[in-house]
């Protein structure tokens, strides 16, 4: 499964602190369609992500019912990114 979509960047403060974009919930909801196929628990969805030039692996985090998307920080850092910022994202669903 690949998706396209735009969102904000923002960061959360907590104890291990990181920058994300949301998840839309149109896409959020097929996510969670194939989930139970691809995840390797706690809800993690794993995909291969691009951002501008930038390209990496990780996982989709499950929040409030959608999921949300970890930026690294050489990613912010490559693509010039700050907080606020909207994003062009594209995934792609590991299985």
């Amino acid at each position: 499964m690949e998706l396209a979509f735009s969102g904000e960047l923002w960061f959360w403060r907590g104890p291990a602190p990181w920058h994300f974009v949301t998840v839309p919930d149109e896409e959020s909801e097929l996510l969670e369609s194939i989930s139970a196929m691809v995840t390797y628990g706690w809800g993690m969805v794993p995909v291969a992500v691009r951002i501008g030039d930038s390209a990496w692996e990780t996982s989709l985090w499950p929040k409030n019912g959608g999921y949300i998307v970890p930026v690294k920080t050489w990613v912010r850092k490559a693509e010039s990114l700050d907080v606020g910022d909207i994003v062009d994202v594209r995934l792609t669903v590991r299985a």
